[in-house]
């Protein structure tokens, strides 16, 4: 090994991070709530809280970026299309919802070796919701109800609890300790099973 090989413990740490977490692994432990089916409602909507939003829609394939390397930051896009009702009692009126959740993941070093990846709950205001009326009666409704508006504070609220759930917390965490526990353990002999 040259000199020109040789780099100080910080530098090698982190040239690890960023070869370890990248965007293609921080969208693959994202994407776990790909493809999941999400129900709305019902939810008051308007004046007086009469008229009753329901909606059914899917989480799609996130994307996203880097976007800090002190610490490792990624700013990510989770996409949902929306089918939604608005029941106004006498009429029901359609509209079809594209949602985009950002969301900013911050990666950290633990003391047991691990690498975890917290993610910051997503704000109401930050949601994006685009609606399409179905018929001009759909789109003069549509402002009258607020329906973006619930809309966007039941998907920030959605995801702010999934994100918390145990499958996806295991999913923000890489064992390298772990994992360099496994790979010593296939270098040395291997052990005779015993009858």
């Amino acid at each position: 090994m040259s000199d020109a090989d040789v780099i100080e413990y910080a530098a090698w740490g982190e040239l690890f991070f960023e070869r370890a977490v990248t965007v293609e692994r921080v969208l693959a432990g994202v994407n776990v709530m790909a493809d999941r089916p999400i129900e709305v409602g019902p939810l008051g909507v308007g004046p007086g809280r009469l008229a009753k939003v329901h909606a059914k829609g899917r989480i799609g394939m996130a994307t996203g970026e880097r976007v800090g390397t002190l610490p490792l930051r990624f700013a990510v896009l989770v996409p949902v299309t929306f089918q939604l009702v608005l029941d106004l009692g006498m009429d029901k009126q359609r509209f079809d919802a594209d949602v985009t959740v950002p969301l900013l993941l911050t990666v950290h070093g633990r003391a047991d070796l691990a690498i975890e990846v917290e993610v910051a709950p997503p704000r109401t205001e930050d949601v994006e919701v685009r609606l399409k009326a179905q018929g001009l009666r759909a789109s003069l409704t549509q402002v009258a109800a607020g329906v973006d508006g619930e809309l966007r504070r039941f998907v920030a609220r959605y995801v702010a609890k999934e994100v918390q759930k145990p499958h996806i917390t295991a999913a923000r965490v890489i064992d390298v300790a772990g994992a360099i526990e496994k790979a010593a353990d296939s270098l040395g002999p291997k052990r005779e099973q015993q009858p």
